[in-house]
């Protein structure tokens, strides 16, 4: 995957408010909102106000200040739309092999229902 940021890509939209997104949360290191093809019951993206292209990009580049407020923002967005007590997951893909579709670090968050297991046996 190319480590160079595509200012064009949907989240960067999103971020700078170019296209409408369903907001869940949002403060200065975060936004989160509703996946527009939701997997399960709850699928919100949670994605990082900065400009990285993956998880890889993202822990490698982004300040100690930028890794722990975009991680607690992922669980106060667990906390606030009520999937912290039963569970949840989080995912995010990188690169081609995971398939990741959109070049912005993101996390997707699931829950709201039994989720089964994470990857099908070999």
């Amino acid at each position: 995957m190319a480590s160079r940021y595509d200012d064009q890509n949907v989240f960067a939209k999103i971020l700078r408010g170019e296209i409408p997104c369903n907001k869940v949360y949002e403060d200065d290191f975060a936004l989160a909102f509703h996946d527009i093809s939701p997997q399960t019951k709850v699928h919100v993206l949670v994605i990082p106000k900065g400009s990285y292209v993956s998880s890889d990009d993202f822990f490698a580049d982004a300040s100690e200040a930028e890794i722990a407020g975009f991680m607690r923002a992922v669980g106060a967005v667990a906390r606030q739309v009520g999937i912290d007590a039963d569970g949840y997951r989080l995912l995010s893909n990188h690169g081609d092999h995971a398939r990741q579709e959109v070049p912005h670090f993101h996390i997707h968050l699931f829950g709201g229902q039994e989720l089964g297991r994470m990857i099908k046996p070999a």
